[in-house]
């Protein structure tokens, strides 16, 4: 069994019970999954916070109604929002190392990159040709013709 699919199978046991979905998220629990992996489970967490924000959100409005007001409505939807609340941290810290392996997939790329590169000898780029009589000019993109002289 893969690192994603034990950290999804924990997941889903502890989507009701928030501490659970701390201890998915930990550094050490995502040290074991890679970009992938990783953007998996940030699309997890999303629709669960998504899942429970939108909870709180309709319990709150159908509330104020009967409560007179939203200030008077919110200690009854308190719970809701708690957990919308983890989700949100939780999705706040897989985001974090999304974006740091992202970070650390391209500087690979590009080191890759500039080292195929200098094995060909070749570290500019290659000069535009022209296409259909014109020559884009510009950091604009403007096309100008040439002459047929």
């Amino acid at each position: 069994m893969g690192a994603l699919q034990l950290l999804g199978q924990r997941l889903q046991l502890c989507l009701g019970h928030q501490r659970g979905v701390g201890m998915v998220t930990e550094r050490e629990a995502m040290a074991t999954l890679d970009e992938d992996g990783v953007s998996e489970l940030h699309n997890r967490i999303r629709r669960a916070r998504n899942k429970y924000t939108g909870q709180y959100r309709r319990g709150a409005s159908a509330r104020v109604t009967e409560a007179g007001g939203r200030g008077k409505a919110r200690p009854a939807n308190a719970r809701n929002a708690a957990r919308a609340e983890v989700f949100e941290e939780a999705l706040n810290r897989v985001s974090r190392r999304l974006a740091a392996l992202s970070r650390q997939s391209v500087a690979d790329l590009r080191a890759e990159r500039l080292a195929a590169a200098k094995a060909t000898g070749r570290l500019d780029p290659p000069a535009p040709s022209p296409r259909n009589g014109r020559v884009v000019t510009g950091k604009l993109g403007r096309t100008d013709r040439r002459s047929g002289d």
